[in-house]
Parts: structure tokens; sequence; C-alpha cells
């Protein structure tokens, strides 16, 4: 088998590292940073613990999926709780004197078609179409677009998808926006219906309609939340890579990847021979290996780690892409109690098209307010805020713009990144009826775009990869292997199939089929674990 080198130990580098040693080849993870996580990581201080990244856990049937791959279930490695209520919204008040209205969305499908009822009466029979074709639209996807390596004509010529090409034409060139407005008239559930796109990094009026799928996630299947957060979910993959004979190495800053010339002269593709990388002491390595993946952003890896002329992907063609959102990250600790807010919150501005303008089109200031997302794990998970504490996550996007600056500790960063902080706590504390909460706040951490670029090499200083609109979608999407250099593969949320901590694990699993030259569309299949074997005796 190979000697393989894995460039970031994220998500999405420590799943190929764990598919791959579990495969029998020789793995080695070399991550820049002194901890493992990317941008899924978290933060510890005075007895709080931040998610600094994904908070959302959706897609459960791709985790089962990875787990089951590496010969275990979700059930031994994360201990999930049901969120009840999934999520509230708040949207912004109609006047300086008015209250925020509050829209509490249900974990039961019976809830959430009265929901939709009491808000645009008959609108529930609508739900049920809407979501009945969300649900086709997830399945489909599934079982032959997002694990697909698009190396092979054949796997798109399924009869399944073949039937389906009116409809689904239907929903690629159709907007999400516009997709939703056509079926329900109240711009509270249009926005409901349309937000999870920019969990793609997307403006919904630029995300196909084929992301309607999204909604089949959070309003049929449920939000879910891994008890001791994303942090340990990241643990358990990379125990699982250990235990499959992986081994991990931080602080170690890759420089380059190394290549000799094909061993066919006729060919103008290189062959990857290794990395050269730094340890914390300074100390340079060159490290031998048959198969190189990265998993670091792939404008990083194109544009620094590769010379130009072995580039599948040079800084022209990223000049033509579209970047999904920035971010400005907040990480709160508060004193008492927050019972307003439940684990997931929404803040929705009224002028929605301004706010998408200024974050995806950086036309025009940021808006003020700005709509945001609140995390508040203590609502479900003691242990990640001191007793008598409550732990918030709030996310504002913004531009991907590493001009907007840095975050810091206690108001130390940047200034217009710790004023977007402070306005978002604003927010907080009005609409959700918490007018001392600035007050109450003990501990405050922020991050901006810079810190982005920073510390995961990210493209423009963006919060996730490209955006996706059509265009860089599925096969239109950056793929999973180099054109240029034998035995180069991608991985992570800047390739195919997109963003997400479940689409980093799929990625994982398209570089394991373009090593064993495997085509098939959907997802491989697994040995059930030992254990349910025997349950099954």
């Amino acid at each position: 088998m190979s000697r393989v080198t894995i460039i970031g130990a994220g998500v999405a580098g420590l799943a190929t590292a764990g598919l791959l040693a579990r495969e029998g080849h020789e793995v080695t993870v070399l991550e820049k940073n002194d901890v493992i996580g990317g941008r899924a990581g978290s933060l510890e201080r005075d007895g709080f613990r931040f998610d600094t990244g994904p908070s959302w856990y959706l897609m459960p049937g791709v985790f089962d999926h990875f787990f089951e791959m590496m010969g275990t279930s979700t059930d031994e490695q994360v201990d999930l709780e049901r969120l009840r209520p999934a999520y509230r919204v708040f949207r912004e008040p109609s006047s300086p004197d008015a209250r925020a209205e509050e829209i509490t969305v249900p974990a039961d499908s019976a809830g959430i078609a009265a929901l939709f009822d009491g808000l645009e009466p008959g609108s529930s029979a609508r739900l049920k179409e809407y979501l009945s074709s969300a649900r086709h639209a997830n399945d489909m996807a599934v079982r032959h677009f997002l694990y697909n390596p698009f190396t092979s004509l054949r796997s798109l010529l399924q009869p399944e998808i073949l039937r389906a090409l009116p409809r689904l034409a239907g929903l690629l060139l159709s907007r999400l926006d516009t997709f939703a407005a056509r079926r329900f008239r109240d711009p509270a559930l249009r926005q409901i219906l349309g937000y999870p796109a920019v969990f793609l990094g997307t403006d919904p009026r630029q995300a196909p309609a084929m992301y309607h799928l999204m909604s089949a996630l959070d309003l049929d299947e449920g939000v879910r939340y891994p008890l001791g957060g994303f942090a340990d979910v990241v643990n358990r993959i990379a125990q699982l890579a250990e235990s499959a004979g992986a081994t991990i190495i931080t602080g170690a800053s890759v420089q380059r990847i190394t290549t000799a010339a094909g061993a066919n002269s006729k060919s103008h593709r290189a062959q990857v021979t290794g990395v050269r990388w730094i340890d914390d002491a300074g100390a340079v390595h060159d490290q031998d290996a048959d198969i190189v993946v990265s998993a670091a952003d792939l404008h990083h890896t194109e544009t620094r780690l590769l010379p130009e002329a072995l580039r599948t992907y040079p800084e022209s063609w990223w000049r033509k892409r579209t970047s999904g959102p920035g971010a400005v990250l907040v990480m709160l600790g508060v004193r008492g109690d927050l019972p307003q807010l439940p684990h997931h919150s929404l803040f929705f501005t009224e002028d929605w098209d301004a706010n998408f303008d200024a974050v995806f089109g950086q036309r025009g200031p940021m808006p003020d307010p700005a709509s945001l997302y609140v995390c508040r794990p203590s609502a479900t998970d003691p242990n990640v805020a001191p007793e008598g504490h409550e732990n918030l996550f709030v996310l504002v996007p913004v531009p991907a713009d590493v001009q907007l600056g840095r975050g810091g500790a206690d108001g130390a960063g940047d200034a217009r990144i710790e004023a977007i902080a402070d306005s978002a706590i604003d927010v907080i504390a009005r609409w959700a009826d918490a007018p001392d909460l600035r007050e109450r706040i003990v501990v405050r951490e922020t991050t901006g775009p810079a810190d982005f670029a920073d510390d995961f090499h990210s493209w423009r200083g963006g919060m996730l990869g490209p955006a996706h609109i059509l265009s860089q979608s599925a096969m239109f999407r950056a793929q999973n292997a180099s054109r240029r250099v034998e035995g180069l593969y991608y991985a992570g949320g800047t390739v195919a199939p997109g963003v997400g901590v479940p689409m980093c694990l799929i990625s994982a699993e398209i570089v394991l089929k373009r090593i064993r030259g495997d085509h098939s569309g959907g997802p491989l299949p697994t040995i059930r674990h030992a254990s349910a074997v025997e349950a099954i005796r």
C-alpha cells in the first residue's frame, strides 16, 4: 500500500486519514496549528468551552455512513440530543418601541404544520408538497451526486436521473428565493425556507432551487446536538484515524508539495513525491509520499504550495469565482440565565435584500442591524459553561474581506470587528428582551476574516469557501484530484461536494474512490461493525 501525507487536520483531513489508514495505507497528517479541528475548532477560557465553527448537526445519515465506513456507529461515537424546539426566529421590530416578532420552530412535523398555518392559513398543505420535493431532491443528491467523483459519464446516465431530468433542470435553473416565494406569501416563512442557503455560503437569491433540500434536513429530519459539541465529534474522528494507524503531527507547517517528472515522458503530468514542512522549532523536514492529499484551503494549496506550471486552479481561475461570506464570530460567557434563547436562534432583519447585498455583493456598508445567528449550547449541555452562566456563540455574516480585520479578547480586536460585535450584542439584547446582556458578559472573544486567513489560509478570509451557486456546485465545483500532478488529491469544503462538516466527510470518501479507481455515484457499501453483527446473531 502507499505512503500518504495529508495536509491539514480539519474534519476532511482527519476523515481522509481514517479511511485511507483503514484501507491499509501508511498515513501521516500534518497540521500547521497546535490543535486539530481546523474550522471546527474550540476555545476554552475561564471555565467556558466554545465551539468556534460548526454548530448545527445536519445530514445525520452522512455521519452514520462515515462511522460505518470506519467499522463503528454514530451511537457508539457520539451522544446526540434532539433539540426541542428546533430553533427560534427573531424578526426585526417594526419600530423602536415595538417588540421583535418571535417564531418558535417545533421539533415535530405536526407542530411545524400548525406553525405554517398560523402564519399563513392553508400553507401546511403546500409545506407538505415542498418537503416531499425536498426529500426527493436530497435522496437524489445522496444517491447520485454528493458522493460522485464525476470520473465516469456512466454514473450520471442512470435511469432514475434520466427520468428526473426535466424536474432537476427546473430546480437547477431557478433560484431558491423565488422557488419559495411562488409557494408562500408570508415573509417570515420565506426567510425560514431561504436562510439555510447561507449555511452553504450562498445568497438565497443566487442559490439553485435544488438547495430547497436543506429544508428536509431541519424541518423534516429535525436538529440534533452532539453533547460535548463539534470539538468532541472532531476528537472522535481523530481517535478513529489513529486507531486505524494514522499518525497526526501538529505544529507542522507545509511549505510546498514536491514533485518529479512523470514516468511517462509523453505525459505533461508531474508525479507527487512528498512535501516539505517546518516544525515549531524551525527545523525543515522533507517527507516522501506516494500520495498527497491536501485538505487545506484549495486556493492556498494551488497558489502557494505548487509551482505555477503545475496548478490546476491558478490565480486566474480564482478571479472568476464567487466567494461565500466571511464572518465575525463572537464568543460570550454570560453571567446568569438566558431562557429567552433556545439552543439555536436566527435574527432576521426586515431589509433582507440589503443585508445580502452587503454580505455577498459587497455593495454598500454592512447594515446595522444585521441578520445573525446565535447558538446557546448551555441550553442543552451543562459542561460548556460554569454553573450559573451561559455560553453564547454569535455568527454575523460579513463580506469575505481580510481588510475588515482581526478579532481579539475582551474588545481588543480591530475596531470594525468589535463594532460589528457590539451591534450584534445590542440586537440580541433588544430583540430577545435581555436588556442587561452587555453588563452580564464576563468573557468575550471575537474572530474576523483576517483571522480566518491567518489560521486556515482561507481564500479572501472567507468563512466557508466558494459559494454554492450553480457554476460552483457538483461537477462544476473544483474537483478532488489535480489534473497536473499524479498522486495529488484534494478534500475539504473548498472542493466538491462543498461546505459543511457532512460535505467534508463525503469529500474524504471521494478521495478514497479516486485512489481506488471507483467511479460509482453513491456512497460506498459498508460492512456493519462487529457489535451490530453480534447483536443480529
